[in-house]
């Protein structure tokens, strides 16, 4: 698939699309069904069938191109643009988990990029499709500079190839165990991750991330898991909206498991911790990485539900304040909040570490989560009992939001 650089505005909109059950719900048609094929051939039982017969068999393929065109029209109006792998390799591969997730990645992205061209509807999103030559690509959706959002991009990447050894690295540090051939691992990752600046200090940076990742060991086994999470960035605190954001993200855990949302809670606590500041990035939400248990099945369908909670638990909130008045010093602590959110993305973040490490990466993609502007100025402290340190009071104590 060649780069292309597409526009995508609030205001164009496709008509509902089929579930992606109905549309790679059956096999690629070929071009006769079997109940052509029979009439054709009883056609032909008699010399003046033949013309008949081949008519029956030109219609019945005019008809399956026809349908399957259709069908690649309605996939492509759900996505910001072709999937990675291709649609006919999709519906080839439809019952896949691989293929699944892939779908998965590319809804969630053309959902939250709608919803976002709703807040912001003179602003439009370059839709960048790119190769990785070492296998596989990606589609990245960036806006900058609108009325409500300075950036916002949602990126989906899905590739393959062979780990890096500082990859590999990486991975074992954290406990698994790979068994290399001949020093190479084969690997397959995909995943969706958006972050989303706002311009007014009173709508919170947003950021989410879900992926799956395969990686073949030496004797053939393969080894998978699941990772990602949802987080909220405020830079003032605004107790409704972390309610309602810990909320959403709660319901959407506890249909799987009582246990997830306050497993998963703390670790975005732990995990987004800028160690040097003694403080969060932000007010969390949920985090995990590394499952792989029960199945397979019920790690994707947990997956999912996160992931259909994104826009649900952020667009009201955008909704709620982006109109709100602001002063001067309100957008300078915000620029100053930005910078701390650099510091934890350049410094901790695996997934920033893991892109840079990996051969052909996209640099632009992977950087796509830093603000166009932030501050840092010397030894600044908000007084005592502002606005501004009872933020700084929550991200060095984090609380629980839906109790």
């Amino acid at each position: 698939m060649a780069a292309a650089a597409l526009l995508f505005r609030g205001a164009a909109r496709g008509p509902p699309a089929l579930a992606f059950t109905r549309a790679l719900g059956s096999a690629p048609p070929g071009p006769v069904s079997r109940g052509a094929r029979r009439a054709a051939l009883a056609a032909a039982g008699t010399l003046g069938g033949l013309g008949l017969a081949l008519g029956l068999w030109r219609r019945q393929a005019a008809l399956a191109a026809a349908r399957e065109d259709e069908e690649e029209k309605e996939l492509r109006q759900r996505f910001m643009a072709p999937p990675v792998s291709g649609l006919r390799e999709l519906r080839r591969r439809r019952r896949e988990l691989r293929s699944r997730m892939e779908v998965l990645i590319m809804e969630t992205q053309a959902e939250m990029c709608r919803a976002l061209a709703d807040l912001d509807p003179g602003a439009s999103f370059a839709v960048d499709s790119w190769e990785r030559k070492e296998g596989g690509g990606g589609i990245s959706c960036v806006l900058q500079d609108g009325e409500v959002f300075e950036k916002a991009g949602v990126n989906v990447s899905v590739v393959s190839g062979f780990l890096s050894e500082e990859a590999a690295r990486q991975m074992r540090s954290r406990g698994k165990s790979l068994k290399a051939k001949d020093g190479k691992l084969p690997f397959c990752a995909m995943g969706v991750s958006s972050v989303i600046h706002p311009k007014n200090p009173h709508v919170p940076t947003m950021h989410f991330n879900y992926r799956y990742f395969e990686i073949e060991e030496a004797d053939g086994t393969k080894q998978w898991w699941f990772g990602g999470g949802t987080d909220l960035t405020p830079t003032y605190l605004n107790e409704e909206d972390a309610v309602h954001f810990h909320k959403t993200l709660k319901e959407a855990c506890d249909k799987h498991d009582l246990k997830l949302y306050p497993k998963y809670k703390k670790w975005c606590d732990d995990y987004f911790y800028i160690k040097h500041r003694g403080e969060r990035r932000g007010i969390g939400g949920i985090f995990f990485d590394d499952v792989d248990s029960p199945s397979k099945e019920e790690v994707f369908q947990f997956v999912k539900s996160c992931a259909k909670a994104v826009v649900p638990c952020y667009i009201p909130i955008v909704k709620k304040h982006c109109h709100d008045s602001f002063t001067p010093e309100e957008k300078l602590w915000q620029q100053l909040r930005r910078g701390r959110y650099v510091e934890f993305n350049l410094v901790y973040d695996r997934g920033t570490k893991f892109g840079l490490l990996t051969p052909g990466s996209r640099i632009e993609s992977i950087l796509m989560s830093l603000p166009l502007t932030a501050r840092w100025e010397y030894m600044h402290n908000p007084p005592e009992s502002s606005k501004e340190a009872e933020m700084l009071e929550v991200l060095r104590n984090p609380k629980d939001w839906v109790h």
